[in-house]
């Protein structure tokens, strides 16, 4: 008995009725229309030369159209995923009308110029979130988790207001692309509160440590609002960092600065993950996790990879959520569920397979080919790779032969698929006043690799497991705020 239930099947659309909104099929095909004109407007910004722009107020670059692509594809995605997830619901065409319209608020973001204007949208924008994180105001601990994230959202949004307005009062000018040219004047105490105010502001938006507890709050959202939350919005503090990298760059030390707040970000949300006990939770700590990494690549000075990978990470996040549903099935235990330990050639394959995938991404990338920055991304990258490579080879479906040829099958063109995304993202943003400015290795950045080195060897061999209060910490870190919980059946059943 393999204890599985067996998948039902998904009927087709509930047909429409007198009484139903047109609403939820409109915005759809308006979703879907943004992606088709979006494309178009990549296509035709990366062959035409010139400023797309209303001058102080709006300019469109590869950046702009890029992010477009991304936003409205994944819109489109959830627009179409939700017509069967909120059908019957009582609150579907207020879930329609806000997706959309944070898909708006985000275009218009990606594209505003005006210090005002980005500040505004930047505020709408987690406004926007807060309240599909609180849809059903029935409920009160829905509620409690849009409150929690509006709090979190207008802090972050005080501190972009605070950063603009020292750099507009510093250098005079109005528009983020007026402060980027004259980046290099600002010094001293007005550049120091600047410069802060957006790191801040970039970890609160991006869910970093210690201001993840709003994510992991927020799980009383329909799942299609996590899906864009995790896809698209948390990525906002990679794309304010690029914006103002003029400003985040003009100093080495807070570089490093950004380097180790990304780097304790992305070992504590792998870690956190590791003792949570529902999907939906992992999810929340994975992403955790791959925000920090990202930060972590800004702080390297690869704006570019930072970009390339926010958009891979959208993917992956979007799918997940959209099929966590899936993930919860009753199986009942069995031998053939207990994973299998490594043998001494299946070690030798995952060592190999980690080696030769960090060569191969320095060799496609030119990153970690000098004793630059460059040299600690192509370490994570080689160490991520033997933690993935390690977990197929212990995969149980095929035989120990069959899984250690296909591990290098498997990772190799996965690799190879990072580094052309990343090549391809830094020709879209050719543009941008800065898109890579590695920093000298220094005694912290050995540290930090240190400290990854260590994680990969505590989380493989379980060592950390072992450790009662060290798993009790982990799992206070990883919980919700309280009055965001449903403790009781009753509510279970109600909602």
């Amino acid at each position: 008995m393999s204890g599985r239930t067996q998948k039902p099947t998904v009927g087709p659309l509930p047909e429409a009725t007198t009484a139903s909104s047109p609403v939820p099929a409109a915005l759809t095909r308006l979703a879907w229309s943004l992606f088709a004109a979006s494309v178009v407007a990549l296509v035709a910004r990366l062959r035409l030369d010139g400023a797309w722009e209303v001058p102080g107020l709006v300019a469109v670059d590869g950046l702009t159209v890029l992010l477009w692509v991304v936003v409205t594809f994944f819109s489109g995605v959830v627009h179409s995923y939700s017509r069967r997830y909120m059908a019957g619901n009582a609150r579907e065409t207020r879930f329609f009308v806000g997706v959309f319209g944070f898909t708006v608020v985000v275009m218009g973001l990606v594209a505003a110029d005006h210090l005002a204007l980005f500040t505004a949208l930047w505020l709408a924008m987690g406004l926007a979130m807060a309240e599909l994180i609180g849809l059903d105001d029935g409920w009160r601990q829905a509620r409690a988790a849009a409150t929690v994230a509006r709090r979190h959202f207008l802090a972050s949004g005080a501190l972009l207001a605070v950063a603009a307005t020292t750099l507009w009062r510093t250098t005079g000018a109005t528009t983020v692309s007026g402060v980027a040219a004259t980046a290099d004047g600002v010094g001293g105490v007005a550049w120091l509160v600047a410069a802060a105010a957006l790191v801040l502001a970039a970890m609160i938006q991006s869910a970093l440590v210690p201001f993840h507890g709003w994510l992991l709050s927020s799980m009383t959202a329909p799942t299609p609002a996590s899906a864009l939350m995790h896809a698209g919005f948390v990525n906002a503090g990679g794309v304010l960092l690029i914006r103002f990298a003029p400003v985040v760059t003009a100093d080495a030390a807070l570089m490093l600065g950004v380097v180790v707040v990304g780097a304790t970000s992305a070992l504590f949300g792998k870690l956190l993950k590791t003792v949570q006990s529902d999907v939906k939770g992992e999810l929340g700590c994975s992403t955790v996790g791959q925000m920090g990494f990202m930060i972590m690549q800004a702080g390297l000075g690869f704006f570019g990879a930072a970009i390339a990978h926010l958009i891979l990470h959208g993917f992956y996040k979007a799918y997940h959520f959209l099929s966590a549903g899936e993930e919860v099935e009753h199986t009942v235990p069995t031998e053939a569920d207990r994973t299998p330990g490594t043998s001494a050639a299946g070690a030798v394959v995952v060592l190999a397979t980690g080696l030769a995938g960090g060569a191969l991404f320095a060799v496609l990338t030119g990153k970690g080919t000098a004793l630059d920055s460059g040299l600690l991304l192509a370490a994570v990258v080689t160490l991520t790779t033997l933690h993935g490579a390690r977990s197929a080879a212990r995969q149980t479906g095929l035989s120990a032969a069959a899984r250690y040829a296909a591990v290098p099958l498997l990772f190799f063109p996965a690799i190879a698929g990072y580094a052309l995304v990343y090549e391809a993202v830094s020709v879209a943003l050719a543009g941008l006043p800065v898109v890579s400015a590695a920093t000298e290795l220094s005694a912290l950045h050995a540290l930090v690799a240190v400290a990854f080195l260590a994680a990969y060897v505590a989380i493989e061999t379980g060592v950390y497991r072992r450790s009662e209060r060290l798993y009790v910490a982990l799992l206070n870190a990883g919980q919700p705020a309280p009055n965001t919980v449903l403790t009781a059946r009753e509510e279970y059943d109600e909602y």
